[in-house]
């Protein structure tokens, strides 16, 4: 049994019948009877109906039945969206239903539209149609077609968003008239397809679609299409060939005759901008371009304010925030420009902003402490090299199963997807407005992986990452012993050194110098102790996390740009604890007694926060977290553009 919507023929049957074409208020019945005539009587105008108006009572007039048709709020209504040859056949139906034969469709039809009606096989019921110019198959199943099985009178063929992978089915025996093709959102793919596109195929072309298939060999392609002398109206975006820079410019370029490229009309500036750079086509690299940008994170919480008060012995906390975003990885050139190219690593805390939260008596305790330096653990995560401007590009991990081997207690969040590397922005402390200042440059030769990369978008994530550090140990009082009692004459010359000193410096005082100490010793001490700090493994949260649309990319945009909004994470009552605390060291700034020569600047936050203190939940207006991502596709301008970019 023939499975309805598998076929061609099936489908248009089906459709007929959806149409109620027979049935009230179209058709013959008790609704119209009296309005045609016996077969027997005037058999020689047999299909003209009275032109009376109804007698019986119980039947209704011609208008009344077309009201029941076209009256939206009307049961009998077709639906929103419906063709105007439906409408035709509809308010055919109720004038002259007699007329409605299987001879009268093959021969009106002369535009056919079969959307999203899992057809699979084009049969040749379809030759039935004498008169069919136009055919749309878009949204269905159908993977081949048998060129033989389509009426030569054809002049618009569409096939949109198929499964069909070749375009050599369709050459077997072409419509001869055919004028546009589309064959738009399929699975076209390989360098062959561009054989299957030349004028010994398709003479009377004049628009092809190609649009969001999977074409690489943009020169090979061009070079095929050149042949199409009638060629106006083409459309090739959305296939892995139109991210490459120089697309738009050698495409028109090659093709003088062209009008629209990518719904977008061919203008004579553009033709003379381009002009030459056709003849550079083999030279020119198959790579694409593309920069991303993460500019300045808002809306953070500084969830230092939240800590307990430390004791005297630590822990000693410091936070830094960045910004996390995957990206296909690069089987070019890597450059980094002001950030850092890395997989989630982990980062060598910051010397100075542990320094500023060290005691000073804690210093002295570090100097009589043995040598103990950095734990070599590392923790959860891996320590980088790399460094903002600088430094080696550690190793990357593209496999998010050995990331959850080595990594197993990780946020999955903070993980690449599969076929992608995780990039990260330098760490940052917190401030109001957290300056990233990221910029990275990709190059790829996959043109294909890139395409899937882009329909799926980037996930982007601000991570908040949490260090504690603490005293060093003390050594056991027999080692300490051990290392004293094998010191023997150096310790007492060493101690007359210092008794020598001393009285130098007592000398120096008597006399009312002042001892001078190099700016470089004093910086030294806080820079070097903190260092001699045990150090715990990161703690990371996830504050945000988030895909960036990148698919505008694919559809001719050049700039992907977007403030992504986490929604809101702070609050009220943490916003006024940091509006107090800038408060208090602003009271502790202007008590200093050189706070007017060292022109110490009220901190932006509390200027921002002053209101804050004494905000309640009526004025209160939370700033949401936000970052400001852009990812741009480098693009040609001008034939000079893309010759000095071939020569570098």
């Amino acid at each position: 049994m023939e499975k309805p919507g598998g076929t061609l023929s099936a489908a248009v049957r089906e459709h007929l019948r959806r149409l109620c074409l027979r049935e009230f208020p179209c058709g013959t019945g008790s609704w119209n009877k009296s309005r045609f005539l016996p077969r027997t009587w005037r058999t020689w105008r047999e299909l003209v109906p009275r032109e009376e108006e109804a007698g019986n009572p119980g039947e209704e007039t011609v208008e009344a039945l077309l009201g029941l048709v076209r009256s939206p709020s009307s049961p009998w209504a077709l639906p929103e969206g419906s063709s105007a040859e439906d409408h035709f056949l509809k308010e055919l139906a109720i004038r002259n239903p007699l007329v409605l034969k299987d001879t009268f469709f093959y021969s009106y039809f002369r535009s056919l539209r079969v959307v999203d009606k899992q057809v699979s096989l084009v049969d040749k019921g379809l030759l039935k149609f004498l008169k069919l110019e136009e055919l749309v198959l878009s949204a269905n199943q159908i993977k081949e077609i048998e060129a033989i099985n389509l009426p030569p009178t054809l002049k618009v063929l569409e096939l949109y968003g198929n499964k069909i992978s070749s375009v050599e089915c369709l050459c077997t025996r072409p419509p001869p008239h055919l004028q546009h093709l589309g064959l738009g959102h399929n699975k076209l793919l390989g360098p062959l397809e561009s054989l299957y596109v030349t004028a010994d195929y398709w003479p009377n072309l004049v628009s092809l679609d190609l649009s969001f298939n999977d074409l690489t060999d943009l020169q090979g392609l061009i070079a095929s299409l050149s042949t199409l002398l009638h060629l106006r109206v083409l459309v090739l975006q959305g296939n892995p060939l139109a991210l490459v820079p120089y697309y738009r410019g050698f495409t028109i370029d090659s093709l003088p005759r062209l009008c629209v490229l990518d719904d977008i009309t061919v203008s004579p500036s553009e033709k003379h901008q381009f002009r030459g750079l056709s003849r550079s086509g083999d030279l020119l690299a198959r790579e694409a371009q593309l920069v991303v940008t993460i500019g300045n994170v808002k809306g953070v919480l500084d969830t230092s304010i939240l800590d307990p008060e430390r004791g005297p012995q630590g822990p000693f906390i410091s936070y830094s925030y960045y910004v996390t975003y995957d990206f296909v990885e690069d089987e070019g050139q890597r450059r980094a420009h002001g950030g850092v190219l890395a997989e989630i690593v982990e980062p060598s805390p910051s010397t100075e902003q542990l320094g500023e939260d060290i005691p000073e008596e804690l210093f002295g305790e570090a100097e009589d402490s043995p040598e103990s330096g950095l734990s070599s653990q590392s923790g959860e995560l891996e320590e980088s090299g790399a460094s903002d401007g600088s430094g080696h590009l550690p190793t990357v991990t593209d496999s998010a199963e050995e990331l959850a081997k080595l990594r197993p207690r990780i946020d999955p969040r903070l993980c690449p997807s599969p076929g992608t590397v995780l990039f990260s922005t330098a760490r940052k402390p917190w401030t109001d407005v957290i300056p990233c200042r990221y910029e990275m440059h990709h190059t790829l030769l996959d043109l294909v992986r890139l395409k899937a990369f882009l329909l799926a978008g980037t996930t982007v994530t601000i991570v908040e990452e949490k260090i504690l550090s603490w005293p060093p140990v003390p050594p056991p009082v027999d080692a300490v012993l051990s290392t004293k009692s094998g010191k023997g004459e150096k310790d007492k010359k060493g101690q007359k050194d210092k008794d020598k000193k001393g009285k130098d410096r007592k000398d120096k005082a008597g006399k009312g110098e002042k001892e001078t100490v190099p700016k470089e010793q004093k910086a030294s001490k806080k820079k070097e102790l903190p260092k001699e700090l045990r150090q715990d493994p990161p703690i990371l949260r996830v504050l945000g996390s988030g895909v960036v649309a990148l698919e505008p990319l694919l559809v001719g945009e050049p700039l992907v740009s977007e403030v992504y909004n986490f929604g809101v994470i702070r609050t009220l009552e943490t916003d006024n604890l940091i509006a107090l605390r800038d408060a208090k060291k602003n009271k502790k700034v202007k008590k200093a007694p050189d706070a007017r020569k060292s022109k110490t600047k009220v901190p932006a936050s509390l200027e921002k926060n002053k209101s804050a203190v004494h905000m309640d939940d009526g004025d209160y207006q939370p700033q949401p977290l936000t970052v400001e991502v852009q990812v741009q596709l480098n693009q040609y301008r001008s034939a000079e553009e893309a010759l000095r970019e071939m020569t570098l």
